[in-house]
Formats: structure tokens, C-alpha cells, sequence
């Protein structure tokens, strides 16, 4: 535990780490090229697995050092910000939102850690993608000025919240599978296997071997990704020589603090997390409506910053900084497009390819898996779409496209198969 004499000096640790892990992230992932919409294409378009295994492997990295530390209590998951294992399965936000969220990140050329690291590599056009999302995801969670509504309250809360299951105490697999009481067991039996599975699927294909950024790159992100985890566990205030967590701290706030000065805005943004980054993008337009604010600080929107700065750092070290605008008109509908269908669904799948594919799966969280399965699966069917529409241009409708995408992902039976394969 790393307990702090006051209040203020944990919350700046707090904050600190979230900037420094990140800015090693951001350079990672500028350096070994991780890009998790990049390793869809690569599979579906090239059948090349490299990058798709580098991201399996980073999965492996986070969640083997989840399930162990949690075990021994140094991470504490089950109290996160955003609550992964929570027992309400809103599993149908969870698809649509993983489906919204892969469709838009192809459209506009990477999810939303790609997108800040394009930020600090100088792409201008991931900077008109960042605000689109961030103000989306805002407006998601917060309500309109005057008003007690949210664009989730009005658009999903009345239809998906039927649908959602009460599992009970967690949706996490330990808990699911024994109970609470033995969870913890359970999770490093599975997290284990799971992990050592997607590590031997990594190491044995010679794509993956055939450039060491593939592992460099899946091993530092699933590392930081845990740092993050333990960091954000073990912050505590000292009060009379009682450890308080910065949860639990915000939580007594009129008992242990002399003032309401220093205040955060929010307790949730203190809980145990990791690295996600369609909701931080929100929090961002919310640090910069309120005047900067340093009440609205959190651990994400410093992690937003952190990404940006060391992919920025690497981009001129190694000389790779360039200035990219849009292409074209339709260059810039895509990506309006795109992000857009981020903004709605990163926040309503609690997660994006790292916020989920990562940190959410590593707390083994059935919804973080249908989250990632619905990523996965937008990404690869825009991709498919996109190319059949290409390679028949006026002769193939979306429809076929779409039917054609299905058949190829074996989703659908050969026989309703509408054009021809494209290799």
C-alpha cells in the first residue's frame, strides 16, 4: 500500500501515474505499431495474425498479473471504475455498443488509443475524431444543461434496460462458477489457462514471430495496463495511522477532511482502474468546460494526455512525426461517421478495444468478452463490406455486401453467398 499523509498529495500520485504509465504506453504503441483496428485488418484482409496475436498476448500480460495479484490483494477489481463486474449483465449494450464501437473505429482508422497515439504522431485528423468522441461520450453520461437527460437516458436506457440479467452478485467467471467465496480461486485457475493459452497461441504462429515489435508491443501494454491496476489499488491517505483507500476517503469526506477544499468532483473517478479511453475523452471536454478545473481531474483524462505525449515524444525521436489532414471529402464524412458511432458506443459497451478488450477482460467479465466479441465482429464486417463494395463498386448493394461479409466470417451458410469471393 502507498498511503500519503494528505489527501492532495495521494490524489497527485494518482494522477502522476496515470500520466507516466500511459506516456510509456503512447510510445510503446507508436513504436511497435499496436494498433488493435490494424490487427483486425491484417486478419481479415491479409489473413496475417501478427498484430491480432500481439493484442491476444497483451490480454495474456494483464490478465495472468490480475488474477495473481488480486489473489494475494493487491489489485482490488470487484470496486473498479468503470464497475466491469457489476451484477446487472447489460449484455445487450454490451453487443451493440462492441458492434457500434468496431464499425466506427474502422470508418475512422483506429479505435480510441490509436487515436491518440496518431494525435502524437501528428495526424490533425485523429484530433477532430478525439473531440467528436469526447463530446458524445460527455453528452452520454451527462445531462444537457437545463435538463435531468443524458443522450443514454434517451436513446437506450428505456429499451436496453429490460433486457439486461441480474446474475447476481458479479458477472465475473470465478463468481458465476463457484460463488463468491472461492471467486478468487477460481479466476486464477481460468485467468491462468486463459492466459497461457492466448501466450502459447501468440509464440507459435511465425507471424507473430516474424518481427519482435509484435511482442514487445503486446508485453508492454499488458504490463501497463496491470501497473495501472496495481497503482490504482494501492493509493491510500493516512488518517491517525488508518490506511484509507481514495474511494473510501472521498466517501467520509465530512468526517476526515477539515474543508470541502480539494474535493473531487466525482468519487468514481478514485475507485481502483485501468486504462480505457472513449470515457476519458468525455471526462476531457468536461475538464475543459468547467475552466480546467482541477476538481474534474482524473486518473483518464491524464491518461489521455500521457498517451498523446509519448507517442508524441517517439514520433520525433525516431522521425516519424508527420502532419496528415483528410484526403478527401469522403475522407471526412468516413471519419465523422465514425466517430460518432465511437462516442455511442464506447460508453454504452463500458469499454473500447483496450477498456474492454484489455482491462475489462482481465477482471474475467462476461460482459468484457461480449464487448470484445462485438468489437471484433464490427470491425471485421465493415471491412468486408468496405471491400466487396470496392471490388464490385455500382454491381454489389450493401445488403449483398453485407450478406457476402456474413458468409465469409462463417456466420451464415455458403449457400446464401451473393457475390463472389474476394482473396
Amino acid at each position: 500500500m502507498m498511503t500519503f499523509e494528505t489527501f492532495a498529495s495521494a490524489q497527485l500520485a494518482l494522477l502522476m501515474a496515470g500520466f507516466a504509465i500511459a506516456f510509456i504506453m503512447g510510445a510503446a504503441a507508436q513504436k511497435t505499431h499496436f494498433c488493435t483496428m490494424g490487427a483486425v485488418s491484417d486478419w481479415v484482409n491479409m489473413s496475417h495474425t501478427g498484430r491480432l496475436r500481439a493484442w491476444g498476448l497483451a490480454i495474456a500480460v494483464a490478465t495472468l498479473g490480475v488474477v495473481v495479484l488480486e489473489l494475494i490483494g493487491w489489485v482490488k477489481a470487484d470496486a473498479s471504475f468503470p464497475p466491469y463486474r457489476g451484477g446487472s449483465l447489460a449484455w445487450i449494450e454490451n453487443l451493440l455498443g462492441g458492434l457500434l464501437f468496431g464499425v466506427g473505429m474502422t470508418l475512422a482508422g483506429g479505435c480510441g488509443n490509436k487515436c491518440l497515439v496518431r494525435i502524437g504522431g501528428g495526424n490533425l485528423k485523429s484530433i477532430f475524431v478525439l473531440l467528436m468522441v469526447g463530446v458524445i461520450a460527455y453528452f452520454m453520461v451527462t445531462p444537457f444543461p437545463g435538463t435531468d437527460k443524458t443522450l443514454y437516458s434517451l436513446l437506450f436506457y428505456p429499451w436496453t434496460n429490460h433486457l439486461a440479467v441480474n446474475v447476481g452478485a458479479a458477472q465475473d467467471l470465478g463468481t458465476l462458477l463457484a460463488g463468491a467465496e472461492k471467486a478468487a480461486w477460481v479466476r486464477f485457475a481460468l485467468g491462468g489457462i486463459f492466459s497461457l493459452w492466448l501466450i502459447w497461441l501468440a509464440f507459435k504462429s511465425s507471424d507473430f514471430r516474424s518481427n519482435i515489435d509484435f511482442a514487445l508491443g503486446g508485453i508492454i501494454v499488458g504490463l501497463c495496463v496491470l501497473a495501472a491496476w496495481y497503482v490504482t489499488s494501492n493509493i491510500a491517505v493516512n488518517v491517525d495511522g488508518e490506511s484509507y483507500p481514495l474511494s473510501q476517503y472521498y466517501g467520509e469526506w465530512d468526517m476526515l477532511a477539515e474543508s470541502e477544499d480539494g474535493k473531487p468532483a466525482q468519487g468514481a473517478t478514485l475507485s481502483p482502474q485501468s486504462f480505457t479511453f472513449v470515457n476519458p475523452m468525455g471526462q476531457a471536454v468536461g475538464y475543459a468546460s468547467s475552466g480546467f478545473s482541477s476538481t474534474v481531474l482524473t486518473f483518464g483524462i491524464m491518461a489521455v494526455f500521457g498517451i498523446i505525449a509519448g507517442s508524441f515524444v517517439w514520433a520525433l525521436l525516431s522521425r516519424a512525426f508527420r502532419i496528415e489532414w483528410f484526403a478527401s471529402v469522403s475522407d471526412f464524412v468516413n471519419h465523422v461517421i465514425g466517430a460518432t458511432l465511437m462516442g455511442f458506443g464506447g460508453i454504452l459497451a463500458m469499454g473500447c478495444t483496450i477498456g474492454q478488450g484489455i482491462t475489462g477482460v482481465s477482471t474475467l467479465a462476461l460482459g468484457s468478452f461480449i464487448a470484445l466479441g462485438g468489437i471484433i465482429l464490427g470491425s471485421a464486417l465493415t471491412m468486408k463490406v468496405q471491400l466487396y463494395k470496392m471490388i464490385y463498386e455500382d454491381e454489389a448493394s450493401f445488403g449483398s455486401a453485407l450478406v457476402t461479409g456474413l458468409v465469409d466470417l462463417k456466420l451464415l451458410p455458403e449457400s446464401l453467398r451473393k457475390l463472389e469471393r474476394v482473396d
